[in-house]
């Protein structure tokens, strides 16, 4: 009888903690009101994260206003939201690609760039680059052992009013650089600030 009265009090205790940590996480994530989203993430869903795997945020570091507005043909829009130097080396630009026209557009392939080992890759965001005019230095974005860009990948077409988060990661700049001009291939360029 104690046995089962145990085991009866650890799942209470269980489902307890389990309970408080979800009230705790709920309160942390509600919509405050801050800056961290703007309030204007309604095309966010699950179709808005086209690659697989695992990838920065797109939403962290985020602020109100984009530091620069890159465009593109047929009505697509990049908006950089965040240019963050990390402790590790790296500069990820995070940004939402949107289709401000009224049909339904292909993502160009032209963005991922024409470097073979990218190519083989499928639609990415690999022939995106920094330049550093104060260092006179252009910086790729990142890839990985197997040749795969370190960007948001996968991205077919976009709906006409569509909003889709995406990133790009690059070797940091110095620290001393504290602005860069994000180019990408068939969009216009854009000077960005970096944080961190």
């Amino acid at each position: 009888m104690s046995i089962r009265f145990t085991a009866k009090a650890r799942r209470g205790m269980v489902a307890l903690a389990v309970t408080a940590g979800l009230a705790l996480g709920a309160a942390g994530c509600g919509g405050g009101g801050g800056d961290d989203d703007g309030g204007k993430k309604p095309g966010a869903s699950a179709s808005a994260s086209p690659s697989g795997g695992s990838q920065p945020s797109a939403q962290e570091g985020q602020s109100a206003a984009p530091l620069a507005e890159l465009n593109g043909p047929s009505g697509l829009i990049l908006q950089v939201t965040s240019a963050v130097r990390d402790s590790g080396g790296f500069l990820t630009v995070n940004a939402n690609l949107k289709n401000d026209g009224s049909q339904s557009v292909v993502v160009p392939v032209a963005l991922r760039g024409d470097e073979t080992e990218i190519v083989q890759h499928g639609t990415s965001f690999g022939g995106a680059t920094l330049v550093d005019s104060k260092g006179k230095k252009r910086y790729y974005v990142l890839r990985d052992t197997d040749g795969r860009p370190l960007t948001t990948t996968d991205l077919s077409s976009i709906d006409a009013g569509q909003t889709i988060p995406v990133f790009m990661q690059f070797p940091a700049p110095p620290a001393d650089a504290t602005e860069v001009t994000l180019q990408l291939p068939t969009f216009s360029s854009g000077t960005i600030k970096i944080s961190g």
